[in-house]
């Protein structure tokens, strides 16, 4: 592992674990550049204690699980409001789909198996599961953890559900000027890799080169001289979305085993 991304440039779009994940980086021999290519993420008590209410008070057909974090914001404010017991009563009366296993153990942690699964931990694989059932006028809600799903939303009005959304987070824009500087070193190819550790970052950054007029010409650089390094199967959904093809990924989602695997990627192609 060591001096695998000597002379390597890598830019950081995460703000959650910059510091260790930066400290790896400069282990491997590369240097490591704090990019955020997002703000903060807060709950949305607001829209929440909305959410909760509507899903209690219409209980619905199918019920969506994507995130563990966030159906574990959802009875943090379901306790806070004196209806975990209720929640969890709808809950249980659903058929319940999950996406990933971090989802599928906040799940079991309170005596809820998902009876439909997704079969490698992506949006298409939960997607698959889905196609069984029969959603023509049923009533769904979807359980994002504070990024919108259009695959998933789409599909779901291609097979005729009612859909409501509950985002327990939502994720903020970085700081005026971040989105511009890290956009500028991928066009100019001033950095060599960039790792995306949520698919926000990747919207907010291909959001902001739509609107400056540069989309393509980031979509070019990624392709031909900027690595596009993503921690998992939902970030790499966003990168693909957007047409990018060549995404290094590892097979474990973790930060840490992401800059492994882009270090392995780099020594053989060296």
């Amino acid at each position: 592992m060591a001096e695998q991304l000597k002379g390597f440039t890598v830019a950081l779009a995460g703000p959650r674990k910059s510091e260790e994940m930066a400290k790896l980086v400069q282990n491997m021999g590369g240097t490591a550049l704090c990019r955020p290519a997002q703000g903060t993420v807060f709950l949305d008590d607001e829209a929440l204690e909305e959410g909760l209410n509507s899903w209690i008070s219409h209980p619905p057909y199918l019920v969506i699980v994507t995130t563990g974090m966030g159906l574990d914001a959802l009875f943090q404010t379901a306790e806070r409001l004196n209806i975990a017991e209720r929640f969890l009563e709808v809950l249980s009366g659903s058929i319940i789909a999950a996406r990933g296993y971090k989802t599928v153990n906040a799940l079991k942690k309170r005596g809820l198996t998902p009876e439909v699964r997704d079969d490698d931990g992506s949006t298409i694989g939960l997607i698959r599961g889905l196609q069984s059932l029969d959603l023509k006028g049923k009533e769904v809600v979807l359980q994002l953890h504070g990024d919108p799903a259009p695959r998933m939303l789409a599909w779901l009005q291609e097979a005729g559900a009612n859909t409501r959304q509950v985002l327990p987070y939502r994720h903020t824009l970085p700081e005026p000027g971040e989105l511009e500087r890290l956009l500028t070193e991928i066009i100019e190819g001033k950095i060599d890799a960039v790792a995306f550790t949520s698919a926000p970052q990747f919207r907010f950054l291909s959001q902001f080169a739509r609107e400056q007029g540069k989309l393509e010409e980031m979509l070019r650089s990624f392709e031909d001289k900027v690595l596009a390094v993503s921690v998992g199967r939902i970030t790499s959904e966003a990168l693909k979305e957007e047409g990018l093809q060549r995404i290094i990924m590892p097979e474990h989602e973790r930060m840490g085993s992401m800059i492994v695997e882009l270090g392995k990627y780099v020594a053989a192609n060296r």
